[in-house]
């Protein structure tokens, strides 16, 4: 039954994106983050229903008018730099060919449609459903995770969704904490009273799934994010009274065996898990300093690069078990794609960050983004903030949920730059016409004073 009704409900949506192609960045997105028919047991599991959410958006983004051009700012130019010198580097990896190439084909795939969705989300209104869509599709597992870890006290470990990047406990840990910053701004700009009340339970289970997942990277992670959850929000003092409320009475809620992982932090030069992830980042390091330029290209995480690479001092001989996987946002990207490669990415979210700085102080004082833009960039920096932490324990540098994130950002500064220019193009028409007859066009008489109607302050997108 479940294979019937989302085939038949992807199947519909799909057909409708060719009347709304918009519906194809959303589809995307959902198929992307949820893999929702991994969750099926018949036919539908191995259906592709990614790759013809992709087809379909690309092919009426070919053919409609409603679409915009691509954004071009200083975000769009690190990210496609970074693309090509990924490309690049690829020529030179030391990982077997067909291992980089299927490597490089998923992480362009992911990039082209996020330039899709740019093109493809021209609204406030769009823009407000694509955090929708992003939210629920992890936030599914979250709600789910945190009702599990209540039930089973805690003594249960929560995962994500099968199949996809966000399967591993900690990868789900690190991705909620990104999301609970976007469920407050949907709750700070929804004026309907019990979807506000469904996203505070959102909230309060996903904390739960966060701890229940029994990451300590992701403890790490939930804490400055909490912290500049509350610095960041219109209420700081109320705010962080409340989270560091809600985190206390998680934690006293969670078992012995929870705070002993957790306590392990503090011992990491005992814990086999905390020395292998050391060894792998010296071993990504030494790859780098050998070959500055390009790295080892990607799948460094190959045992051809740790036979070449790894450290052979004997420190971590006691340590077994070992991984091949790099452990780190940053040493992932500098173990592959050598200091050029980490620089860009660097440069990428410093640049992201400003952005999103420059654009929440410059919409707070316009009626037709107050608040809800404002809201919505400092609430993505509080999100990078738990990437950048949860991150540095983790592969994730190619997850597509901060590029969504990112893409946020991106498509604010479009309709900040959309509105400039339609008052630009209205000045310049107000006075070309006051030059040809020499005198002031007549007032709009419909609105008192003559003036343009502005919108009501503090309106939300729909």
């Amino acid at each position: 039954m479940r294979d019937i009704v989302l085939s038949a409900l992807v199947g519909a949506l799909l057909i409708l994106v060719f009347k709304h192609p918009v519906l194809g960045a959303y589809l995307w997105a959902w198929l992307g983050l949820m893999n929702p028919h991994k969750m099926t047991y018949g036919f539908a599991r191995s259906l592709p229903f990614a790759q013809m959410a992709a087809l379909a958006a690309v092919a009426a983004l070919l053919f409609t008018k409603k679409r915009q051009a691509l954004p071009w700012n200083g975000i769009t130019k690190l990210q496609i730099a970074l693309l090509v010198w990924m490309s690049i580097t690829c020529f030179f990896a030391l990982a077997p060919e067909e291992h980089v190439r299927e490597r490089w084909i998923f992480v362009m795939k992911i990039q082209v449609m996020l330039f899709v969705t740019w093109m493809l989300v021209r609204s406030a209104s769009e823009l407000r459903w694509l955090v929708w869509v992003v939210v629920l599709s992890v936030a599914f597992f979250g709600v789910k995770g945190g009702i599990y870890t209540l039930a089973t006290g805690g003594g249960g470990r929560v995962w994500g969704p099968p199949g996809g990047m966000l399967e591993e406990n900690n990868a789900l840990a690190v991705a909620l904490i990104m999301l609970l910053p976007l469920m407050y701004f949907l709750r700070e700009t929804e004026p309907r009273r019990w979807v506000r009340a469904a996203l505070v339970f959102m909230m309060v289970t996903c904390a739960f799934s966060i701890l229940g997942s029994q990451s300590r990277g992701a403890l790490l992670a939930l804490l400055a994010m909490a912290f500049f959850l509350g610095l960041k929000s219109k209420y700081p003092v109320r705010v962080s009274l409340g989270l560091a409320l809600l985190v206390g009475v998680a934690i006293i809620f969670m078992p012995d065996s929870w705070t002993n992982r957790m306590e392990t932090i503090k011992t990491y030069g005992e814990d086999g898990s905390a020395m292998s992830r050391i060894w792998t980042w010296t071993t990504l390091w030494n790859a780098a300093v050998d070959r500055p330029f390009v790295g080892a290209g990607f799948q460094a995480d190959h045992p051809f690069v740790f036979d070449r690479y790894a450290p052979t001092d004997g420190v971590y001989e006691q340590f077994t078990g070992r991984v091949y996987v790099a452990h780190s946002i940053y040493f992932q990207m500098l173990g592959e794609h050598g200091f050029v490669g980490l620089g860009l990415f660097l440069t990428l979210l410093a640049t992201v960050w400003i952005t999103a700085g420059r654009l929440a102080r410059r919409s707070a004082q316009d009626a037709e983004f107050a608040p809800w833009m404002p809201t919505l960039m400092r609430m993505s920096q509080v999100s990078m903030i738990g990437y950048l932490v949860g991150g540095s324990f983790l592969s994730l540098a190619y997850l597509d949920l901060p590029y969504y994130i990112f893409s946020f950002v991106i498509l604010c500064e479009v309709l900040v730059r959309k509105k400039a220019a339609a008052a630009a193009a209205t000045g310049r028409g107000t006075g070309a016409a006051q030059g040809r007859d020499g005198a002031r066009p007549a007032p709009d008489r419909g609105h008192a004073g003559g003036g343009e109607q502005r919108p009501t302050a503090g309106a939300l997108p729909r």
